[in-house]
């Protein structure tokens, strides 16, 4: 008698970046707000109508499992947590760099919903001693500023997570520029041990649901770093002390030799989500196109530890209106179709 064994399906994760173009409404309410012509109550109610619309939209219209709140209450995905500081009322207290996560997003669906956040490297930039007189700010070291720093960002990704984020991602986009800052790659290291700082308060378990995201790149349909060597920082990149890594791969010119970067470098522990969606280019990319994509990329990184997902956000900044929600959703849509595609023909090869 011979016998057959079934071989488990491997299911291929896809996950959008996080941002989405805002509302037309919503564009009005932070410039009126910004002018002192509305209250920031009146703004959290049109922030929190925007949520709703977009996650109900990604939902209805997209077929992703994995949802966020497009970051419609960020002006940024870079400045949120010091927007406040910008403005003359704004009072110095306690709640200075408190960075606080609303749950609305969660309590609108049943599905997964993922969370993005800045790194505590690019909030570092906020003391840089080199560019003060005396080095420092008085009464205040720049290790007490890390400290809490440190402090904070632990505070942000903690409570996403008590919230039930499925996965808290890190937005990393500063690490391929820190090599046009700095070739030397100093600055680079410099920026994954601060995160490291943060990272290192949590637990192997807890470490799972936490990811990173790199990109060149892509407010306004502009790119900062795409001209950087991508294999010179990925190997720092993979010291990390977490599990997802949202990688841009679509837009790059040679996407072989970033890949064979990413298998000598990745680790048994790392899932690969690789960029299949070019939110920059006004093409919307076939399933197909997609589909081979990730194909390709199954030839350097194990199926067990592939998924996929855009390279970059489609509105990093509240402002940027290059691309429409209709195109933004499109391009989603091909994304999970196209993923499919390549599940099913990887569990049936």
């Amino acid at each position: 008698m011979v016998s057959s064994v079934t071989r488990q399906w491997i299911s291929i994760p896809s996950e959008l970046i996080g941002s989405i173009p805002r509302t037309s409404e919503l564009l009005e309410a932070r410039i009126r707000y910004e002018s002192d012509l509305i209250t920031i109550e009146d703004l959290h109610k049109i922030e929190k109508k925007a949520v709703e619309q977009t996650v109900i939209e990604l939902d209805q219209l997209t077929g992703s499992m994995v949802l966020t709140d497009g970051e419609q209450t960020k002006p940024s995905f870079l400045t949120y947590p010091i927007y406040d500081l910008v403005f003359e009322r704004y009072t110095f207290d306690e709640q200075c760099f408190q960075i606080k996560f609303t749950d609305v997003a969660k309590r609108l669906t049943n599905k997964p919903v993922k969370q993005a956040v800045i790194t505590a490297s690019a909030l570092s930039m906020v003391y840089a001693p080199h560019l003060l007189n005396s080095g420092h700010i008085d009464n205040y070291s720049h290790e007490e500023f890390l400290k809490d720093l440190t402090d904070e960002c632990e505070r942000d990704i903690r409570l996403c997570l008590e919230y039930g984020a499925h996965v808290v991602q890190l937005d990393f986009t500063e690490a391929r520029l820190s090599l046009k800052v700095d070739p030397s790659g100093r600055l680079l290291k410099d920026f994954i041990a601060i995160n490291n700082r943060v990272l290192d308060r949590f637990n192997a378990n807890e470490q799972k649901k936490i990811g990173v995201h790199v990109c060149p790149g892509g407010d306004l349909d502009c790119c900062h770093s795409s001209d950087i060597d991508y294999t010179l920082m990925l190997p720092d990149l993979f010291q990390l002390n977490l599990t997802n890594f949202y990688l841009q791969l679509s837009s790059e010119k040679n996407r072989i030799k970033v890949l064979k970067c990413i298998q000598k470098h990745m680790k048994p522990n790392h899932r690969i989500f690789v960029g299949v969606i070019d939110p920059i280019n006004p093409t919307i990319e076939s399933a197909e196109m997609i589909r081979d994509q990730i194909l390709e990329a199954a030839q350097f990184i194990p199926v067990e530890q592939l998924g996929t997902t855009d390279d970059c956000g489609f509105s990093p900044f509240a402002d940027d209106i290059s691309t429409s929600k209709e195109l933004c959703y499109e391009k989603i849509k091909a994304r999970i179709q196209g993923t499919k595609m390549a599940e099913q023909i990887l569990n049936t090869q």
